[in-house]
């Protein structure tokens, strides 16, 4: 099979189960930021030394791909993502929270190259989260994806501040806007 049919050529594309739709159905803009998403943690995997974290987000990366299907699927139920996916991360996000310092103040993304690429994808993360929720202001969407969606993002800045303490890179804080 050819990677390339020639569907698309006029800005169409199929849903599982085969309903044709322009590619700018809000469908397929959700289940496109969900995979960009995807993509960007491959990056954050491709750049991290600490396996710990590569794994936690290999695990993310297959759930994004239930996720890309079910959002994929119109009238049909789908697999979706068990609610104690959810309920996993959160422990995630505990384990870490409860190594680091406490946060009183706004952190300004960067620092080590794993944690700017955690926070990088954290933004995609929080984009992909808002195009779900939209869809499902029209369509049928699983609460539960909207949830474990916004999990995710909560463990990326809870996994950027931790690679950072981990190095011993100091976090950038925002101080509020310089007056003139």
């Amino acid at each position: 099979m050819k990677i390339y049919t020639k569907f698309g050529d006029r800005g169409s594309t199929s849903l599982i189960g085969g309903i044709v739709v322009p590619k700018t159905d809000p469908r397929v803009e959700a289940y496109g930021a969900v995979d960009e998403l995807n993509a960007v943690l491959g990056l954050v995997i491709a750049f991290t030394d600490m396996p710990e974290l590569g794994s936690s987000l290999k695990t993310i990366q297959s759930d994004l791909f239930i996720i890309g299907a079910e959002l994929a699927t119109k009238g049909k139920k789908a697999k979706a993502i068990p609610p104690s996916r959810t309920g996993e991360i959160e422990k995630e996000i505990d384990r870490l929270w409860a190594e680091l310092p406490p946060l009183s103040h706004f952190v300004i993304p960067g620092g080590s190259k794993s944690a700017s690429l955690l926070h990088l994808a954290r933004t995609v993360c929080r984009r992909a989260e808002r195009v779900v929720i939209a869809l499902s202001q029209t369509e049928p969407v699983n609460p539960d994806t909207v949830i474990y969606m916004n999990r995710v993002g909560d463990l990326l800045f809870a996994q950027a501040r931790y690679v950072n303490y981990k190095k011993k890179v100091p976090e950038t804080v925002w101080k509020g806007a310089k007056r003139a």
